[in-house]
């Protein structure tokens, strides 16, 4: 014999077709508590408990004295993937354009200089560069390249062709490694990524080697509250010791 599924669950399947469906946009009110019991006729604690389980999933937000609202879609990024921010935000429906804040040939500093395995002062190219989708910063590329794999880097025009695509071009993917962490938005970073000092970040560090050396090493950070790394992982891509 079949069992009727939960009222809250109902009552989350409710919502939610509502929401994939486009009836109820980004940042539109769902209707309070009291009317969905009175709707639905069921408890205050059933629609609490749905409700509950919605914020947890990040389908909808709840502020205190304000009400229950649909949730802003978060831009995603493959977790373990090389893409292209400017064909992640165009593949959204999304305007993308470019800030260039920095091009330059630096001398390494220690830090830096052991990511590439070379000795402080060897040269690098360093590129600084702002991504926005529809005129909202989205991504921060802060980049050192490698001379010996990409030697026309800083003569690229960055507003035609982001340095992801140059690279890709010139360098071929040998090896990559990443880093994903969370930090505070420092000043500097809160300005430019129009959040809160000491507002949340994703930063996703990446090395990638080319014909035996290290290309390129880049920090790629984002607005926490406006995107999310995504990953799919078989069983079999786990090897166990």
């Amino acid at each position: 014999m079949n069992q009727r599924p939960p009222q809250y669950l109902k009552l989350k399947h409710h919502i939610l077709r509502h929401i994939t469906n486009g009836d109820w946009p980004p940042l539109s009110r769902v209707p309070s508590e009291n009317e969905l019991v009175s709707k639905f006729g069921i408890s205050r604690m059933t629609v609490n408990r749905a409700m509950r389980e919605l914020a947890d999933a990040g389908m909808v937000t709840r502020t205190q004295g304000a009400g229950t609202f649909v949730a802003e879609r978060k831009a995603e990024s493959a977790m373990f993937e090389v893409r292209s921010i400017r064909d992640e935000i165009i593949s959204r429906g999304q305007e993308h354009t470019v800030e260039i804040l920095i091009r330059e040939l630096v001398s390494a500093r220690p830090v830096t200089a052991r990511q590439f395995a070379l000795p402080t002062g060897a040269k690098l190219f360093h590129s600084r560069l702002l991504h926005r989708a529809d005129d909202e910063p989205l991504q921060l590329e802060d980049r050192f390249v490698n001379p010996v794999c990409a030697p026309d880097y800083l003569e690229i025009d960055f507003y035609k062709e982001i340095p992801h695509q140059y690279l890709m071009r010139t360098a071929p993917l040998q090896r990559i490694e990443h880093t994903i962490e969370a930090e505070a938005a420092s000043k500097r970073l809160a300005r430019l990524l129009a959040v809160e000092p000491g507002g949340p970040l994703l930063t996703l560090t990446r090395r990638t080697w080319s014909h035996d050396h290290v290309a390129s090493y880049v920090r790629l950070s984002y607005p926490a509250g406006k995107f999310r790394f995504v990953g799919a992982f078989n069983a079999g891509d786990f090897k166990t010791s």
